[in-house]
């Protein structure tokens, strides 16, 4: 691997915290998504060490050979997952493309690193009927049932993640417009459409129940728990959990259960891929495309239950 004459030496230490800081502040990466990249290059470091080749000098065969190592589980480790494998590879992609446009490298030993190929986990996904049981069940006029009801219904109409959910503020809602501003991956804000059933919702939430549960408290986030603070993601879980469970659903689903439901309900009823990708968040269109795999996946179902001639191959 050539390096270029001028460039100091430095050591994989300093060129991952370089490389992070890059990531962090021009590229607006999550915290969660740096420490991800930060131990991906930690074990890098750890390969690279016992191979004896120094980080500027490995070269496209030995970063392959690295992930052929994670993939197969040598070293006393378990083999990596095909989701986790893409996503070292895409961090050696981007942390090496990153060296040569600073000037460290010449050339890009990551250029012909291929990703394992893998079939794509098909999220889970609700049924109409499923979901409108979901819905149902916050039953009541009790505080908890009016906050219950208008967080499902708004994780549903918008597709929101659960950290979105929770971290929505009072200052993002439009209800007269049918509006909201989800709070992404990144720092990245969009704006949602929100659904009449759930403005409905969120009416009478904000209206009847959030004033008694919120009290003299100067809270800025929509959901508050039973004390009048922000709903934590550990609560959000249980609530929808519980629900799940009275409504006669695997009491396991969280609420990226409702999120995939939504975005799979959407496309199902026409709604453009580049139209869903805006409402999702999502950065890269191939993201939201495991949706149009999951509708195939749902008419086949539905082919293979319904027609009388069919038989599943």
């Amino acid at each position: 691997m050539a390096t270029l004459a001028s460039a100091p030496a430095q050591s994989l230490t300093e060129l991952t915290l370089d490389f992070l800081a890059y990531l962090e502040l021009e590229r607006g990466l999550s915290r969660n998504t740096l420490e991800a990249y930060r131990s991906d290059l930690q074990q890098l470091g750890e390969y690279l060490q016992r191979v004896g080749v120094g980080p500027l000098d490995a070269t496209g065969a030995v970063l392959s050979s690295f992930v052929t190592e994670l993939a197969e589980g040598r070293e006393g480790r378990k083999p990596a997952a095909p989701a986790t494998l893409q996503r070292k590879t895409a961090c050696l992609r981007s942390f090496y493309r990153h060296l040569r446009r600073e000037g460290i490298l010449e050339n890009d030993p990551t250029k012909d690193l291929r990703s394992p190929r893998s079939r794509a986990r098909l999220p889970r996904v609700l049924s109409r009927d499923q979901v409108n049981s979901l819905l149902e069940q916050p039953k009541g006029t009790t505080n908890a049932a009016l906050r219950d009801r208008a967080l499902l219904e708004t994780i549903y109409a918008c597709g929101l993640r659960a950290s979105e959910a929770i971290t929505l503020k009072l200052s993002d809602l439009d209800l007269e417009a049918g509006v909201l501003v989800a709070h992404g991956k990144g720092s990245k804000e969009r704006l949602v459409p929100i659904g009449s059933t759930a403005i409905g919702a969120l009416n009478a939430y904000l209206d009847k129940a959030r004033p008694k549960l919120v009290g003299i408290l100067e809270e800025p986030h929509v959901f508050v728990n039973l004390r009048g603070h922000a709903l934590s993601r550990q609560g959000l879980y249980k609530i929808v959990q519980r629900h799940a469970r009275t409504a006669g659903l695997d009491s396991s689903m969280s609420p990226h259960t409702l999120r995939h439901t939504f975005a799979t309900h959407l496309l199902a009823g026409g709604c453009d891929l580049r139209s869903l990708q805006e409402m999702l968040g999502h950065a890269d269109i191939g993201t939201t495309q495991i949706y149009t795999h999951l509708s195939t996946e749902r008419l086949r179902e539905v082919y293979f239950d319904a027609h009388p001639r069919a038989r599943k191959a």
